[in-house]
């Protein structure tokens, strides 16, 4: 099918179409990715640790799984604060 929006004579509605979409879109639309991977990064890999240095003992599985996941957090909020600077 035809694209018409790549045609000379429609240029006009191609830029009106861009400023259209371009409003609509939120600045803030990545906002919290880098503390949520790093959270869950984190959390993985305090579960891989306290997996590996324990014989496989749930309680240092969850305080390995916790640590981790906190550790994450905070290194993902200070990832975003520089982002937004």
């Amino acid at each position: 099918m035809a694209r018409s929006h790549h045609r000379k004579k429609h240029k006009t509605h191609v830029r009106q179409f861009r400023q259209s979409h371009d409003t609509s879109v939120s600045p803030t639309k990545g906002k919290g990715r880098a503390t949520s991977v790093f959270t869950i990064s984190g959390a993985v890999l305090g579960f891989a640790i306290g997996y590996f240095a324990t014989p496989g003992s749930m309680l240092w599985l969850v305080i390995g799984l916790l640590a981790g996941g906190a550790a994450g957090y905070l290194i993902g909020k200070r990832v975003e604060s520089q982002n937004e600077e």
